[in-house]
């Protein structure tokens, strides 16, 4: 049955990719050329990459970089300085952010640092780290926004996110059409990442990651990734019918625990390795403005840096403000600042320290390191023989979180298109797409699911850009408040 299942959706797979993927990909990847050195996809940028660093740096001039002005205001939040527990909202500061993070926090963190090390070369991960400081600023807006607009029904549960603001705050602008086509675009694309990138491929890489350490599963075939789908959508099933809150308990727990193996791995192999880290450091620097290759090989560092932290935090996507919309509290800005600190965490910490932890062992140079994950797996078994089946767990780990997470923002844009009723519906074919990520390797459908995540930048970004100017007169007058003491502080 599974075979005929396995044959069966090839054939729609294929399909899929002809008349649905490739025509999205033509429009959201078409490459954007920032020079010309004789080697094509070098110094070329996707047009949704270009538009996510765009808008960041746009944010970060225009809020007076944000990003560094409330970082300190931030972790006080987080840490409950600010929070009053009889505020409206569903989860706290802490939980909301853990929620955000367990859905970007993931396998881009450990292969794809990797994939920039090994295209870009070291000084790609500067580029990175920069990338990363600029979308604080876009977190900031895109969730501040989530919580100024969200909607709380009779019961306490929260709606918010993109959908809601853009259909809103568009209308208040004066531009209600707009914000309804807006509205409904990144809703559509969401529930489609929700079910690709955000699930399916989720599901597929764990299995192959799980496969490769339990041979049994291997040695079964379809079977084998039949029960490891069912197992997987069982325990996702679980935690998502809770909802948020039981989301925002998980994700509180998982995610800082598997931050913090994988950062205290990281810190060991650097521990080991503490006399290579000054020349590390000179590398990664000297090779992100090196001009040895030309102006186009520096261009093309750049180029692969920036490529992979969009692609990492995503920054301007605006999934994180359906997470954030439910936090409690009433002021929607301490929100936005609280987010601002994932782009740091996901892109800043994990990233780099997977970075300096693949150059620090020489894995970049290595012929037998591989690429991708196998790479930042061979970097860390330079000092832990071990690593590379803790790496698969932590990955596994990595793939839950972003599933239970993606969930959620999935379940919340379904919900505002077909209505509350039917979500019971979408949590069914979530499940079954979980199982089927594991079973089917339907690549054109992991293509799509990554194309609508980061397509939902478009319709977010330009509606954005139409509520900056209340959201700057917001901010003046929050910081003004804050300087004067006038929130209450709980210690």
């Amino acid at each position: 049955m599974v075979d005929q299942l396995q044959t069966f959706f090839a054939a729609l797979d294929a399909g899929f990719a002809n008349y649905v993927v490739a025509p999205i990909s033509a429009v959201l990847f078409y490459d954007v050329a920032f020079w010309d050195n004789g080697t094509p996809g070098e110094t070329t940028l996707p047009a949704v990459v270009v538009w996510l660093i765009a808008g960041a740096i746009y944010f970060t001039l225009q809020f007076r970089f944000v990003n560094i002005r409330a970082f300190r205001h931030a972790i006080d939040c987080v840490r409950g300085r600010y929070t009053d527990p009889k505020e409206a909202g569903e989860i706290s500061h802490f939980q909301a952010l853990s929620a955000a993070l367990s859905a970007t926090v993931g396998l881009g963190n450990i292969a794809g640092v990797a994939v920039a090390v090994g295209v870009g070369g070291p000084g790609a991960i500067f580029w990175m780290v920069t990338a990363g400081l600029l979308g604080m600023s876009s977190k900031f807006v895109e969730c501040s926004l989530g919580q100024k607009f969200r909607l709380i029904d009779s019961e306490g549960r929260v709606t918010g996110g993109p959908m809601i603001y853009l259909r809103d705050g568009l209308a208040q602008r004066g531009f209600p059409r707009l914000g309804i086509v807006l509205s409904g675009l990144f809703a559509v694309m969401c529930i489609g990442g929700s079910f690709g990138g955000g699930n399916m491929f989720q599901s597929n890489q764990a299995f192959a990651l799980v496969r490769d350490q339990i041979p049994w599963l291997a040695d079964q075939g379809a079977l084998g990734a039949a029960f490891f789908g069912l197992a997987m959508a069982a325990v996702v099933g679980l935690v998502i019918v809770g909802g948020i809150r039981r989301i925002g308990e998980v994700a509180g727990i998982l995610v800082p625990a598997m931050c913090l193996i994988y950062v205290v791995s990281g810190l060991g192999v650097l521990a080991m390795n503490a006399r290579e880290i000054p020349n590390a450091l000179g590398t990664i620097l000297s090779s992100a403005f090196s001009l040895e290759a030309g102006f186009g090989g520096f261009i093309g560092v750049l180029i692969q840096g920036f490529r992979r932290a969009a692609f990492s935090n995503e920054a301007g996507v605006g999934s994180a403000s359906i997470a954030h919309s439910a936090a409690r509290t009433d002021q929607p800005l301490r929100e936005g600042m609280v987010a601002l600190l994932e782009p740091f965490i996901d892109t800043v910490v994990v990233c780099t320290m997977t970075g300096l932890v693949i150059v620090v062992s020489g894995a970049h140079t290595a012929p037998d390191a591989g690429e991708s994950i196998a790479m930042t797996a061979y970097a860390f078994a330079t000092v832990f023989p071990w690593f590379p089946a803790v790496l698969s767990v932590t990955a596994v780990l990595f793939a839950f979180s972003t599933m239970i997470s993606w969930s959620y923002y999935g379940e919340k844009c379904w919900a505002h298109l077909f209505g509350e009723r039917s979500v019971v519906l979408y949590k069914v074919i979530f499940l079954f797409f979980c199982w089927a990520g594991a079973v089917f390797n339907a690549a054109s459908v992991l293509d799509f699911g990554d194309l609508m995540i980061l397509g939902m930048a478009f319709p977010n970004i330009l509606g954005v850009l139409f509520l900056v100017g209340p959201l700057k007169a917001d901010l003046k007058t929050y910081m003004a408040r804050l300087k004067a003491g006038e929130f209450a502080r709980y210690e």
